[in-house]
């Protein structure tokens, strides 16, 4: 077990939920800023000490946490706002979360701005993408596919492999999965990466040509992932090899 001192510390960005009135709660109360307990303990388990941040408009206080935190990380969750990158037709607002996609964007650029070590699941991937200027597609089954082949499922799949994806050689992600073939992966979207933001490099693709991981140039660790390796960092070992590098790097180690 890593003694408490020896953890890096792993900021996290907040989920954001409304509870809903019921029997219960008839009151409405108060959105919950929230982290997964899965997300918590694949840093736990890799050696981390995970801290939930407060959702804040202030850049001073993300700043602040910046500074005392030795890595970062971003969740999955709602859809990103295609008006960011100047979308003009109108989006089904249930599936937004507008305090979100501010509060990150300022996060991911504060930390890039610090070089910390930076590790983003599912919409987390492609907020960091839009955070440099790319875009997404809104629709994954709209994408063409290459020839003979047809989409994967890639709604809710979360406990097990949902598909193989193919991982450039020489990527950062190769040498820390360091792992021969093509790599199985669970998978949960309906968005994803489509143009490339300044200094992003795909670096894997499922094997129907959908993107499925990035890197950002220059930067000793900063990677976005498509699927969620927190549900299956126990029963997937190239999942485990993600937070583990993530973590060695939060500790400064290469």
């Amino acid at each position: 077990m890593t003694a408490a001192d020896d953890r890096p510390i792993i900021l996290i960005a907040p989920r954001l939920e409304q509870p809903k009135p019921c029997l219960q709660m008839p009151e409405r109360l108060a959105p919950e800023e929230t982290g997964s307990t899965v997300f918590l303990n694949a840093i736990l388990a890799a050696g981390g000490l995970p801290l939930i941040m407060a959702l804040t408009e202030d850049e001073d206080v993300i700043a602040r946490y910046v500074e005392m935190a030795d890595g970062v990380a971003i969740p999955g969750g709602h859809d990103v706002d295609p008006a960011l990158w100047g979308e003009e037709e109108p989006y089904d607002e249930r599936l937004l979360c507008h305090e979100r996609d501010s509060f990150e964007l300022k996060l991911i650029r504060a930390a890039l701005r610090a070089h910390k070590p930076l590790f983003a699941t599912c919409r987390g991937m492609q907020i960091l993408n839009v955070a440099l200027g790319g875009t997404l597609c809104m629709d994954v089954p709209s994408l063409p596919v290459p020839e003979g082949k047809v989409h994967w499922r890639h709604l809710p799949i979360l406990h097990d492999p949902a598909h193989p994806i193919a991982v450039e050689d020489g990527s950062l992600l190769a040498r820390i999965l360091d792992w021969p073939g093509e790599v199985q992966v669970n998978s949960s979207h309906h968005c994803c990466v489509d143009r490339l933001g300044e200094g992003v490099r795909l670096v894997a693709v499922a094997t129907d040509g959908v993107p499925e991981a990035i890197e950002v140039e220059g930067e000793r660790f900063c990677m976005g992932v498509q699927w969620h390796p927190e549900y299956t960092w126990e029963s997937i070992p190239t999942d485990f090899k993600l937070w583990c590098a993530f973590v060695r790097a939060a500790r400064g180690e290469r």
